[in-house]
């Protein structure tokens, strides 16, 4: 059996009371469009639909409202300002032509005060209208909050695009120079390809995260040459903003299975935050361990660190720190690339040292 309608209980309750008192009910009929009344005006009583449709909004700015809601016959409004003795917290106005049932406030007072069910049936309806009012609160954080991370998910993109588009915009006016020699457009031409290719992979990344796919190919990779090549081709736009890469010690010439096209995604995202971090210049040094079962990685760079209270943050989602146009999405990318190569990855935060960010690489597959 479905439990009564407590808007409509209270509503009939005091329909029923105001008969039973033999007061004269005062009915107001409103045309569409018509204000029954206004935000701030003085509370002086409830209505109660009888026919017809209510809308009541609340302004947020100056110029601009929100919708509260609707009321459709056997509903009512009006109450708050009534109890609490206040102005009123939102306007109302007809959404149809309508005629109400209006109840002072005196009246309302000393009908309740006569019939304790009345009472219990406004608490009813008033716990009720909290509860849709806090669902539906929630569901727009929810979907404000969606909105958001869709927002700053795009910010990311058009962030990271930048610098290979950037390269690609100077290669191409190398190229098309009239004093360019037939070496130095074969060069422009190769970057170019790089950075086209390094743009597929990182919208393939991207498309990745946000569809959740696990998918994940290997093949042997000879490390040595491969860092090598992400250092060459970091170079560049690593030395156009006066940061240089040194290696610390030898760079393990092993075979062992990888995905070289997702791996150097780790490389730039993590040059590229240094870079960001340093922007008078600075050093990136790389330093390599090999355990027996897995090379540990570990890139240090020459700028202020960070400090140890966020260090558990820095693989959250979209959370950034020390940087005006970063997102925070690069670092939970890299973290999925080493986990899906069966490595871990993690921050070392030390007094009088830079940011530190150390990952494992198994040799075994």
């Amino acid at each position: 059996m479905t439990n009564p309608d407590p808007r409509a209980t209270f509503v009939s309750l005091l329909q029923a009371e105001i008969e039973q008192q033999q007061l004269t009910p005062v009915i107001r009929e409103y045309k569409t469009g018509e204000i029954i009344f206004a935000e701030g005006s003085l509370g002086d009583g409830i209505y109660a639909v009888l026919e017809g449709r209510v809308h009541i909004s609340a302004y947020v700015s100056q110029t601009s409202s929100h919708s509260l809601g609707e009321f459709a016959p056997g509903e009512f409004f009006g109450e708050m300002s009534t109890i609490n003795v206040a102005p009123r917290s939102a306007t109302a106005a007809a959404l149809q032509d309508s005629r109400l049932l209006f109840v002072s406030r005196d009246q309302v007072m000393e009908l309740m005060e006569r019939c304790p069910k009345l009472v219990f049936a406004l608490l009813h309806a008033f716990s009720n209208r909290i509860r849709e009012t806090n669902a539906h609160f929630v569901h727009q954080m929810l979907e404000a909050e969606r909105l958001s991370m869709i927002g700053r998910f795009v910010r990311s993109i058009v962030h990271d695009l930048k610098n290979p588009l950037s390269v690609i915009l100077l290669a191409g006016d190398a190229a098309a120079s009239s004093n360019a020699s037939p070496m130095l457009r074969e060069q422009a031409k190769k970057r170019m390809h790089q950075q086209v290719d390094r743009l597929s992979r990182m919208l393939n990344e991207l498309l990745r995260v946000s569809e959740g796919s696990t998918q994940h190919s290997v093949e042997p990779v000879n490390f040595a040459a491969f860092i090598a090549e992400i250092i060459e081709e970091t170079r560049e736009e690593l030395e156009s903003k006066k940061v240089r890469v040194e290696l610390q010690s030898a760079v393990p010439d092993l075979v062992f299975p990888l995905n070289a096209r997702r791996l150097n995604r780790v490389f730039y995202n993590l040059f590229g935050n240094a870079a960001d971090i340093m922007p008078d210049g600075g050093v990136i040094t790389i330093r390599f361990q090999n355990t027996g079962g897995e090379i540990i990685t570990e890139i240090e760079d020459s700028g202020p660190g960070f400090p140890p209270d966020i260090v558990q943050k820095l693989f959250t989602p979209f959370f950034t720190h020390g940087k005006a146009t970063g997102t925070g999405l690069g670092l939970s990318i890299c973290k999925n690339i080493i986990e899906d190569h069966g490595g871990r990855i993690w921050p070392v935060a030390e007094a009088g040292r830079g940011a530190i960010f150390r990952f494992t690489l198994p040799i075994e597959s």
